[in-house]
């Protein structure tokens, strides 16, 4: 396997070169709007999981638009999906970064942690208000009530940090 030429190690990636280079070796599910398969480099020899699906945006011209997307998986995952032993839906089961296409005729690089950590972060801010909302509508300030409220904080500040 050439290193150089894995798509592992470019950022930006024509969809040119991913048309030529990508092919389908074996059909997951293909339904009206969606398609799974595992792909193979055809230069490399890396494997990918291929999600495409189609979307239709009524707010523009509602004209069909599809989008790709590649997600490196080893040969344990290739024979695991071609099974049916692994699962490989999309969202749930793309965990690390994946190659998706864009509007300007390139696949990037996507690195999915960041939204999970976004997500995470949101979950935290959202229990911190709901404390705060609970301290306030109790209506007690007394130095016990403060002090009962910042440890309860610490603690979830804590059980976040692990």
């Amino acid at each position: 396997m050439e290193q150089e030429a894995s798509f592992t190690n470019q950022h930006k990636i024509s969809a040119e070169t991913i048309a030529s280079r990508i092919i389908p070796v074996k059909e997951l599910l293909q339904t009206e709007l969606d398609l799974y398969e595992v792909s193979k480099d055809a230069e490399t020899g890396e494997h990918y999981l291929h999600y495409a699906y189609m979307h239709r945006d009524f707010t523009n011209t509602g004209e069909p638009e599809s989008f790709h997307y590649l997600l490196p998986i080893d040969s344990d995952d290739v024979l695991g999906m071609i099974f049916g032993e692994q699962g490989y839906a999309y969202p749930e089961f793309w965990r690390k970064s994946f190659l998706r296409n864009g509007p300007e005729g390139f696949y990037i690089w996507f690195d999915p942690s960041h939204e999970e950590q976004l997500t995470e972060d949101e979950a935290i801010a959202a229990d911190l208000l709901n404390k705060l909302r609970a301290f306030k509508e109790s209506g007690s300030a007394d130095p016990d009530a403060v002090r009962r409220l910042l440890e309860e904080l610490d603690e979830t500040r804590k059980k976040d940090d692990k």
